[in-house]
């Protein structure tokens, strides 16, 4: 499979200002046997080194560009063989090896294009999944300051399991941070049915025990569903922490805790994990029939205080030597004021823990109301 990060350093490195420059370096190559034949004896014949021409052109050119390249490397043959005599020429033989290398080169680049047509087309999908599934949030959305930062564990996929987002209502504004056990489209596709659900009942519903229980009954619709079409998702399940924050209460925050890590408060005062709420996943109320949805928490907030969640791609990454990232060491010692600067610091910790090798899907989010102008 193409790499989509090498492929854009390589172009890059072969274009400036605008324009593309790969065609320099065969046809440097080009002159230099071209000068090397002419200015050697008849025992140092390298003129069907030519055929090495088209071939790299084929690997960092353009179409036209290989096609050209190919006709001058032919050309060049025919110009240099014939001022030799003709007990010394190349002759018939190495003039076919060039023209059928010509045309293999032209081909072989015309392939690599439409692969990267292809491949360019799949990451535009992609990353319109990514959008539809993690849609952007405006600076500042519903009174709130926040950050994310979503990283794939497939790098190729761009988007996985994981899953957040922030939704303004009529009673307060609501957020929703979570994991979709699993990997694959089919966690994606539960992580979109579950947002889908959480934008209108957030908006919608007056309390947070009634949005809570919509995503549950929709994670439990939603696997009824995939399972009728014969897929093995029966089993599946997803953690997530639902927030509340009510009107006219800058200091309280509600809290519906579906099986996921606790959120941890963040300030320059220090750390302190929320109560756990000890609720079940989502998709596994039928564990416990009698018990009902995770209870609400209501929580006092200190001013200026961030609630940091992140996804188990954080608490579970491992270095070489297997040992766990610390998540509360990293923000303990004199936490970042702002959510923005939390989440690079939570992100940069952890790449440099794992040396960039995740293992899982990792959502660093990070929110808290923004400051009452005076």
């Amino acid at each position: 499979m193409i790499d989509h990060q090498a492929l854009r350093r390589r172009k890059e490195l072969l274009r400036a200002q605008g324009r593309s420059f790969a065609w320099v370096a065969p046809l440097l190559l080009l002159a230099g046997i071209t000068a090397v034949d002419l200015n050697t004896t008849e025992r140092f014949r390298i003129i069907s080194w030519i055929v090495l021409v088209p071939g790299i052109a084929a690997a960092i050119c353009g179409v036209w560009a290989t096609a050209v390249l190919a006709v001058l490397a032919v050309l060049d043959y025919i110009a240099v063989d014939h001022t030799w005599p003709h007990q010394y020429q190349a002759g018939l033989p190495d003039f076919i090896l060039v023209a059928l290398a010509g045309l293999l080169a032209i081909l072989a680049c015309a392939v690599r294009k439409n692969g990267e047509r292809r491949m360019l087309h799949m990451r535009d999908i992609a990353e319109t999944t990514r959008r539809t599934v993690l849609r952007p949030l405006p600076p500042g959305w519903a009174g709130l300051e926040h950050a994310a930062v979503y990283l794939a564990a497939d790098t190729e996929a761009r988007v996985g399991g994981d899953f957040y987002d922030i939704q303004p209502g009529r009673y307060g504004t609501r957020v929703l941070v979570g994991d979709v056990q699993g990997k694959g489209l089919g966690a994606v596709e539960t992580a979109a049915a579950l947002l889908g659900t959480f934008r209108e009942a957030g908006y919608h519903e007056r309390d947070l025990a009634t949005v809570a229980d919509r995503l549950e009954t929709r994670m439990v619709r939603h696997r009824s569903h995939t399972v009728a079409l014969g897929r093995d998702d029966g089993d599946r399940f997803a953690t997530a922490v639902l927030l509340g924050f009510p009107p006219g209460a800058p200091d309280v925050v509600e809290v519906v805790n579906f099986g996921h890590e606790p959120p941890l408060a963040v300030s320059s005062g220090g750390v302190r994990s929320l109560p756990p709420g000890g609720g079940l996943p989502l998709g596994m109320c039928e564990l416990k029939p009698t018990s009902g949805p995770p209870p609400t928490l209501t929580v006092t907030l200190a001013p200026g205080e961030t609630l940091l969640i992140t996804t188990d791609g954080v608490t579970e990454s491992r270095n070489s030597d297997g040992e766990f990232y610390d998540l509360l060491q990293a923000v303990s010692p004199a936490p970042p004021p702002d959510p923005s600067r939390l989440v690079a610091r939570i992100r940069d910790g952890v790449l440099r823990h794992t040396h960039g090798h995740l293992s899982d899907d990792t959502t660093i989010f990070a929110v808290r109301r923004a400051a009452t102008p005076r």
